[in-house]
């Protein structure tokens, strides 16, 4: 009995052995290309990710002198009404 259950032992130890191994060439070389694409894609996010804060910059720059701008004219237009106002009188 003891010699059975020890084949059966070995006989599923080599089994499992034999599955064990590795991932063939063409899984490894899907895998490496898929590693490259996912690279470059991190690069084209990162790019991108750039590309946009420096437009939100540009964007609030320009809101900021659009600001700038209004408070001028209001400011100007204050000072013509003044001007209209001491010829009336």
């Amino acid at each position: 009995m003891n010699k059975i259950l020890l084949a059966a032992a070995a006989s599923s130890v080599l089994l499992l052995a034999g599955c064990a191994s590795g991932p063939d060439s063409a899984t490894s070389d899907k895998l490496d290309d898929l590693s490259n694409q996912v690279s470059q894609l991190n690069d084209e996010v990162a790019s991108l990710k750039s590309e946009n804060a420096a437009l939100a910059s540009k964007a609030n720059q320009a809101a900021d002198a659009a600001t700038a701008a209004q408070e001028e004219a209001a400011r100007a237009n204050e000072r013509i009404d003044n001007i209209a106002q001491s010829y009336t009188k």
